[in-house]
């Protein structure tokens, strides 16, 4: 059995398929395939608000070839959801028709506050320990989504307009800068400590970069010298000397200032990196939905 998860970004759009395994009541999954191309979707919805003529005809051509793949890895449930650019397009509605009509697939645009909910549902909690306090902090190209949890319960979560391509494109406001901050000082104020969780794209990179050994987390210190050190570099030899893609080597400098900015708010020394996102969560919930006795 095989299930599908699309996530339509701000800066990519990802296919997951994953292998669902049932082993003795429970039910888990393997990643199977993962594609990710970059439309860059943000750069339209945040400056026009309006996805143009050519951005809306590549994600369908996108979304065609995506529903040709899961056809033939015979995938037998999926969901499509779509976040911050098609929420701030104001045609995002006519093109999530547009989809249906030429690639055949239900795609949903949905709120913050459901995404943080679905990355949530990636179980990245479930190797840490529950008695702490941990903030989520997910960085995309068009907003970030925070939550809160302490002892397993969640206490707040609230997603931002801020991310890495409504910065490159000077979309993101002072206004919104201060109300994140006022946020994160107002419900974390009670703890003394608070680790941090990060999912996304751009941490995952740096996770990378960083060469941690099993699982460790990533300190600020540590953080704090990767983006001094990328800063270092041009555009142009982050992505001829240090090989990273052209589509991560100019969104990985302000998703350093995010991470590092939040870190510093909540008073946040080191942050768990799982290496998972929206379309991990996607297949959780799947899984959740089809299989209700596993979750």
């Amino acid at each position: 059995m095989r299930y599908g998860a699309i996530d339509i970004g701000s800066n990519a759009v990802r296919l997951l398929i994953a292998d669902i395994i049932e082993n003795n009541g429970s039910v888990s999954f393997k990643k199977n395939t993962l594609i990710r191309v970059p439309l860059r979707l943000g750069d339209d919805a945040f400056l026009d608000h309006h996805l143009s003529g050519k951005k809306s005809a590549d994600l369908v051509k996108t979304m065609q070839a995506f529903s040709k793949l899961m056809e033939v890895y015979k995938v037998t449930d999926y969901k499509a959801y779509a976040t911050s650019a098609m929420r701030e397009a104001k045609n995002g509605d006519e093109v999530v028709k547009l989809v249906k009509t030429e690639a055949n697939i239900d795609l949903e645009i949905i709120h913050g506050q459901k995404e943080a909910g679905i990355i949530y549902a990636s179980h990245a909690e479930l190797n840490i320990d529950k008695s702490k306090n941990y903030l989520y902090i997910d960085v995309g190209g068009g907003s970030t989504e925070l939550s809160l949890f302490s002892a397993g319960e969640m206490w707040a979560s609230r997603s931002f307009n801020i991310g890495t391509i409504r910065m490159l494109d000077n979309q993101d406001t002072e206004e919104t800068w201060n109300e994140m901050r006022d946020f994160i000082r107002e419900n974390t104020k009670q703890f003394k400590v608070i680790l941090g969780i990060g999912t996304g794209g751009n941490i995952n990179k740096l996770y990378k970069l960083s060469e941690e050994k099993d699982k460790a987390p990533l300190t600020f210190g540590k953080l704090k010298a990767l983006y001094t050190y990328l800063s270092s570099f041009s555009l142009k030899d982050r992505i001829n000397v240090l090989g990273l893609n052209q589509d991560r080597a100019d969104v990985i400098i302000p998703a350093c200032e995010i991470y590092m900015t939040v870190m510093k708010w909540a008073n946040i020394k080191s942050i768990y990196v799982p290496t998972v996102g929206l379309v991990d969560g996607i297949i959780q919930t799947l899984i959740e939905k089809n299989h209700p006795k596993s979750s």
